[in-house]
């Protein structure tokens, strides 16, 4: 089972105001956080573009039916990327 607690919780409970050290901390979070979405992005892209590459040339049922896994897989892997960005971004946030 997994934890749903903000891995942010223990700055929060400190109560103490953020030094310059912590916005940086924060700053890096967020740009891995970007770079994090980029890298989802680019693989669902790779794999919607094999997909669509498979599907052109394909003539056997199999190949075609790799293609549209590939396809799928690639729109999963983008929409758990948008989601797991979106999670932190919120959690950021909210300090």
């Amino acid at each position: 089972m997994q934890n749903n607690t903000s891995p942010y919780k223990e700055i929060k409970e400190l109560n103490e105001p953020l030094i310059t050290r912590d916005y940086l901390a924060i700053e890096r979070t967020r740009l891995a956080n970007e770079r994090t979405l980029f890298s989802y992005i680019r693989t669902s892209l790779y794999l919607v573009t094999v997909g669509t590459g498979v599907l052109q040339v394909a003539h056997k049922p199999r190949l075609k039916i790799l293609a549209w896994v590939c396809i799928s897989v690639g729109i999963v892997i983008f929409c758990i990327g948008w989601l797991r960005y979106l999670q932190l971004r919120k959690q950021l946030h909210k300090l």
